[in-house]
């Protein structure tokens, strides 16, 4: 048995929540292996909009075993929060959320660094959630975090206030105004005790249990792979590897136990906050695929900047990820559209290339495109893929045969419902 991960191909918001709920079914357990809360995995079904933060998206199937693996970062609040939501739901997590020990904790203080060098970097801001994500990866990588497996400790409150007082000495140097932290500690202990009531677990121990017991994993990435910390377009990127690696490293699994790699990407692209974003537009096209498309952040509520699809950072993304099984979505969202545009090239210091190169930041890339014919037809209520009109079958063929690698689902709408299956995909 292997296990299977799924993962954004683009700057997120690719809509993997939605697909990881739709392929539950066919898993025994779904794992997140990297993030924090700058996540905003979207589900929609029966009517109702969810939104999870940290909770793997498998958390409303009650067979799913929902793992929150050791390479993700936790905000007791947010978790909490999450986790009230469910309680009002009558959605039972007790028996089947499972949060690793070594997954490190978010403080208040990281917040608080977070807000104070996003600041001190004026015009240079990376567009941070502002969830004291990277400054906890920080700790992490220093040495200096605190950890779910900590909150079981006697010692616990005296590691936190001494990890606080190293925060409040580099707060002092940026003069950061920390008022409110009184007020984020209350909630913030409040998170805790609420998380206690869930199991912790050995995560590395427990994922490779189920895989000698020949159960099916799937590994829920978050953000994308565009993203990425190494791979991304530094530093415009998040804090952790979201590409398939790092389900690896998020999980404590060997490479050799690695799967079906599904890619998520939607038919357009869209990023948030700031950084390289060669086929953005800024006139008309790009305000009504925002407008269709809904494309405004799921965590921060920030409107999406828009684009047509990028070729060249696509293939980069499926080559580093290996992926095997391609999923498209947002298809609806290009009805209505004479023609598509697709870039297949850069102009980079005055040469052609299709690849995406070391400088994406200081060197501008412009895009040269294709136009394919659009099409009219509503998309939303279709429940078979042969209904798809010919023109967005001739998008899904030419995609296919740039990038080598089939399209075997399209999604056409939010709701799980709207999923349409071109092929079998793995269980």
């Amino acid at each position: 048995m292997k296990v299977d991960v799924l993962l954004g191909l683009q700057w997120g918001d690719e809509g993997k929540g939605k697909i990881v709920d739709v392929l539950t079914p066919k898993y025994k357990v779904i794992a997140r292996f990297q993030g924090g809360p700058n996540a905003g995995h979207t589900l929609e079904f029966n009517g109702i909009k969810h939104v999870l933060h940290t909770i793997p998206s498998g958390i409303f199937h009650p067979d799913a075993v929902n793992i929150v693996g050791n390479g993700v970062v936790i905000d007791p609040i947010i978790l909490k929060k999450e986790l009230l939501a469910l309680d009002n739901l009558d959605c039972s997590y007790q028996s089947n959320l499972l949060i690793s020990r070594k997954a490190h904790l978010i403080l208040p203080t990281h917040k608080l660094l977070d807000a104070a060098s996003e600041a001190a970097k004026g015009i240079d801001k990376i567009g941070s959630t502002l969830k004291g994500i990277g400054p906890t990866y920080m700790d992490k990588t220093g040495r200096n975090g605190l950890r779910i497996g900590d909150v079981e400790s006697v010692n616990f409150i005296d590691r936190y206030n001494r990890l606080k007082e190293k925060h409040l000495q580099l707060l002092a140097h940026f003069d950061f105004d920390v008022t409110t932290l009184d007020e984020m500690e209350k909630e913030w202990f409040g998170g805790i005790e609420k998380i206690k009531s869930l199991q912790f677990i050995d995560s590395e121990h427990v994922i490779n249990q189920h895989l000698t017991n020949e159960e099916a994993i799937l590994a829920e990435g978050a953000q994308g792979s565009l993203l990425d910390i190494d791979f991304g377009s530094y530093p415009f990127v998040t804090s952790s590897n979201t590409i398939c690696a790092g389900a690896c490293t998020g999980l404590g699994i060997a490479p050799n136990r690695i799967g079906e790699v599904y890619g998520i990407f939607k038919a357009y692209c869209t990023r948030v906050g700031s950084g390289p974003f060669p086929t953005e537009l800024f006139d008309t096209t790009g305000d009504e695929l925002r407008a269709k498309g809904h494309e405004f952040g799921a965590t921060t509520g920030r409107p999406r900047r828009c684009g047509w699809m990028d070729i060249p950072a696509l293939k980069y993304a499926i080559m580093v990820n290996g992926v095997t099984q391609l999923i498209m979505t947002k298809a609806d969202v290009l009805s209505g559209f004479e023609t598509i545009k697709v870039c297949t090239q850069y102009q980079y210091q005055g040469k052609t290339i299709d690849y995406v190169p070391f400088d994406v930041v200081g060197s501008e890339l412009k895009p040269q495109y294709i136009e394919l014919p659009g099409w009219n037809k509503d998309l939303t209520g279709l429940s078979d893929i042969q209904e798809l009109p010919d023109n967005l079958m001739g998008y899904i063929a030419y995609l296919e045969k740039e990038l080598h690698v089939p399209i075997t689902v399209v999604s056409v709408g939010p709701d799980r419902k709207q999923t349409l299956i071109r092929s079998a995909v793995s269980a």
